[in-house]
């Protein structure tokens, strides 16, 4: 496991205290090619009443607006706490991110390997590297102590 990854992935852990109190914990980070951050955002589904508020869709848009390329994000990496939805790989492959770097996986609705793997289906024009399980315990504990906390209330 590269170093740099893991390093992407801390930032989209810290990303995911942005999340709304109500919404699941997840972050994600995009930097530029040279690796700067350009956006960061955390899930905001709930706190934003809005279906598509998932931390890397809010962190593409706002890369979008920073990188200065209109929608497309070539050479960007984006960095995320938990293996994207269907939805989440859609925009990652349509903004054109170079690579996608992830922690934990989804079994029940990841679309980058687990249940689908959207990205990575060579009928698309535009296939970024992918790479899953990154620090997946610490991603994964996000998600454990969050939902616990639900079963307690």
């Amino acid at each position: 496991m590269a170093p740099h990854d893991e390093q992407l992935v801390r930032l989209a852990i810290a990303a995911a205290a942005e999340s709304g109190p109500d919404d699941v914990p997840i972050g994600a980070v995009v930097v530029d090619p040279e690796g700067f951050e350009i956006a960061r955002a955390g899930n905001r589904r709930e706190a934003d009443g809005d279906p598509c508020a998932h931390a890397e869709v809010l962190a593409l848009r706002a890369a979008a607006r920073a990188f200065g390329d209109g929608w497309r994000l070539g050479g960007c990496t984006l960095a995320v706490t938990v293996e994207p939805c269907t939805m989440c790989a859609g925009a990652i492959g349509l903004a054109r991110i170079e690579k996608l770097v992830f922690g934990a996986w989804e079994p029940k609705t990841g679309a980058v390997g687990s249940l689908w793997d959207v990205l990575r289906d060579p009928r698309l024009t535009h296939r970024p590297q992918v790479r899953g399980g990154v620090l997946a315990d610490e991603c994964a504990a996000l998600l454990k102590g969050f939902f616990a906390g639900q079963r307690d209330n």
